[in-house]
């Protein structure tokens, strides 16, 4: 990585963090400094193969989040809060990791942060997930880093595990249990983040000082069960579940969801066409459904 300017990227063996790590690896424009917890799994090895500088740090550790951003150019930071369900901890974590970039000089962070919903909407509305990334894109401001904001959309991902469809009493039709009736719904394949990333490292005097709202299509559930139809032959249709009843599911995390999704009714800034330029090859949804069929050959 010699004469290179270094990016270190956090969750290198995550969804977002890996995307933007293999996008960086291909361009060959950046050094890469691949962060993850245990440098001995696969994944992490699998990285070392491909080029990556890979080191061990924790969000929680100091010292080792010191020595992954040292000598760094750059940034990319996104944390994890479904790893502890602690609003706190994430917001401690990431303005750890704000100190440190400011401590150390780096020049250009990209920080995949969200919303801050409870204070948008006067307390109305409590999206932890959401909240404390919002604190946190509000400490870099405040504490001066040079920072890029990336708040992602609802992942199309979520359709292939969490949000999968669910066979109805008949055996034959299948629904998707999403509480937004007839509100378009902004979508991303998380793997498109990358290039996107890679975009934004590319031409910071466009977009250090920005937030960036990420979409690749904006889709009722409706539209969504259609292509979802279209693609896998199976009958998918929308369940047209309530907010109000998705919260009384039961599972862990049913309320915090429930929640998210009345702010998606608010219609939150994404922008396709600014997506779009930063990543040409941006997949709509019947594109990733298409490359993601055989998921779908179990139901």
């Amino acid at each position: 990585m010699a004469g290179k300017k270094t990016i270190t990227v956090f969750g290198a063996t995550g969804s977002q963090g890996g995307s933007v790590v293999e996008a960086l690896l291909q361009d060959c424009s950046f050094g890469v400094r691949a962060v993850t917890r245990d440098v001995t799994k696969p994944a992490a090895q699998k990285l070392e193969e491909s080029g990556a500088e890979v080191v061990a740090a924790d969000l929680d550790d100091e010292k080792s989040l010191k020595t992954a951003l040292k000598g760094a150019y750059g940034a990319f930071v996104v944390t994890n809060f479904w790893e502890h369900l602690d609003k706190d901890k994430e917001i401690k974590q990431g303005k750890q990791i704000a100190d440190l970039c400011k401590q150390l000089g780096l020049q250009h962070v990209v920080y995949s942060g969200l919303e801050n919903v409870q204070k948008i909407t006067g307390g109305k509305l409590e999206v932890l997930h959401f909240d404390g990334k919002g604190v946190v894109e509000e400490y870099f401001r405040q504490i001066k880093v040079p920072m890029t904001n990336v708040r992602l959309a609802f992942y199309f991902d979520n359709f292939l595990t969490t949000c999968r469809p669910q066979k109805c009493q008949d055996g034959k039709t299948y629904q998707l249990v999403i509480p937004m009736g007839d509100i378009p719904m902004d979508g991303i394949c998380v793997a498109d983040l990358g290039p996107i990333v890679h975009s934004i490292l590319k031409n910071p005097s466009q977009y250090i000082g920005k937030d960036l709202g990420l979409s690749a299509e904006k889709l009722t559930i409706k539209q969504y069960a259609e292509i979802m139809s279209e693609v896998t032959g199976k009958t998918i249709v929308d369940s047209k579940i309530t907010p109000e009843a998705y919260a009384k599911l039961g599972f862990p995390g049913a309320q915090e969801m429930a929640s998210m999704f009345l702010f998606y009714h608010l219609r939150p800034d994404r922008d396709v066409e600014l997506t779009r330029k930063l990543n040409p090859n941006l997949k709509n949804f019947k594109q990733f459904m298409e490359s993601n069929k055989e998921a779908y050959k179990d139901l």
